[in-house]
């Protein structure tokens, strides 16, 4: 290291009265002075200036913070997996510090100009190193299993006997796939009782709920049991009525399982437990383990998007067979928010497209549609035409009121 170096090292060194350990001491020159470490490099810097080594006295900037690392984080670490019994592979790190010591670390770099890392940096980096080398864990930036929190905020008042405190936080697991609803009458999600709004009630027979099951609950309890999980969070691409049967290819869909206690386990075996709960009523299929950002992925709508129906219809009035042909001119559709759902959905008319639609005679009253469309049309109201507030609509160009019998979902494409 050259003269100026070592000269501004020594500088430093006054400025604290000698009360700087080696670790503040190295990452105050971590750009300009070699080692394997910022302690390495405190201890390199005394050595060439001919100094004692750190008398290991309280360091003005830290107040000895890494000690506390060496002797308690792995201690307390350890404790809480044995507590929680959780299992990972990969961790990240994350620290609190008292602010004292970070308006100090920042004062030393304005007072001499340093433009090195912070000291919450290097904590984290020394409780990772710790971490890495005692549980045989890797640290992963980009998806790491667990968050280990160290909050040193307390350790710079007296008489605390428990200075240090450690928290995991367990992050979520995705499961991603698709689902078909083979039978009626079925919610997507979990519907709260509309009486007692889910806190149990005679109406409900105290379960809280509106409806016994869902497709959410009948695949996330099991995945639940096997994680060890705290709560299941079902994201759907869109969502069917309750009457309606999503068929074909199915929905796709992510299960978020949170605070998940086993992350490893079998999908197939998961599946094939799911299929003897559901008894024929669901299926999920294409089971696979994805990341976070595909709940909000298969969410987006776009032109792109696209659902397949079948309608089965009733007309009010009779109709011919040939009348089916003036359905081909439904195209783009202007449709107001249904007012079955204006409660709880912004009120605006939004433009959707019909890519296509092939109509079956049954009788003079009924008939079968298989209709293409943009996401997010409303094909009841699309043909029932929603008291006039979607145009066109199957009502307007037969001539005649017409109603959605059935309605089953069979295809959902997205990217």
């Amino acid at each position: 290291m050259n003269q100026e170096t070592l000269e501004k090292a020594q500088e430093l060194i006054d400025y604290t009265d000698g009360k700087i350990c080696n670790h503040c001491l190295g990452r105050k020159f971590s750009d300009c002075v070699e080692g394997s470490g910022n302690e390495d490099r405190g201890i390199r810097i005394r050595e060439a200036l001919n100094m004692d080594a750190y008398n290991g006295g309280e360091c003005e900037i830290c107040h000895n913070i890494f000690n506390y690392i060496e002797n308690d984080v792995l201690d307390l670490v350890n404790e809480k997996i044995e507590l929680l019994k959780v299992e990972f592979d990969t961790f990240v790190v994350g620290c609190k510090l008292p602010k004292e010591i970070v308006e100090k670390d920042q004062e030393i770099s304005d007072e001499f100009d340093f433009d090195v890392e912070i000291i919450k940096k290097e904590v984290n980096r020394e409780i990772g190193k710790l971490l890495e080398a005692n549980l045989e864990q890797n640290v992963d930036f980009d998806g790491e299993d667990v968050l280990v929190m160290a909050d040193f905020r307390r350790i710079l008042k007296e008489d605390i006997e428990n200075p240090v405190k450690v928290r995991l936080q367990i992050n979520p697991i995705f499961i991603e796939g698709r689902y078909r609803k083979l039978v009626r009458g079925i919610p997507q999600t979990k519907w709260p009782c509309t009486k007692c709004k889910g806190r149990g009630c005679e109406e409900c027979n105290f379960t809280g709920k509106q409806y016994p099951e869902s497709v959410e609950e009948l695949l996330s309890e099991t995945v639940l049991k096997h994680t060890n999980g705290y709560e299941a969070k079902f994201h759907g691409a869109g969502r069917e009525d309750i009457d309606v049967r999503m068929l074909g290819t199915g929905r796709p869909f992510v299960l978020e399982i949170k605070e998940p206690k086993v992350r490893k386990i079998d999908l197939e075996e998961i599946a094939e437990e799911v299929a003897e709960v559901a008894k024929g009523k669901t299926e999920y299929l294409n089971l696979k383990f994805t990341e976070r950002k595909r709940k909000a992925e298969i969410k987006v709508s776009s032109p792109d998007t696209y659902k397949v129906y079948r309608a089965l219809v009733k007309c009010e009035d009779d109709i011919k067979e040939e009348d089916l042909e003036k359905l081909q001119s439904l195209h783009m559709i202007q449709q107001r928010t249904p007012i079955r759902v204006s409660h709880r959905r912004a009120d605006k008319i939004r433009e959707k497209e019909v890519k296509s639609i092939e109509a079956k005679f049954i009788d003079s009253k009924t008939f079968e549609m298989i209709i293409k469309t943009e996401g997010g049309l409303y094909i009841k109201e699309l043909i029932s035409s929603d008291e006039g507030r979607s145009n066109p609509s199957v009502t307007e160009v037969l001539g005649t009121q017409a109603i959605c019998a059935e309605l089953d979902v069979i295809e959902v494409g997205i990217k």
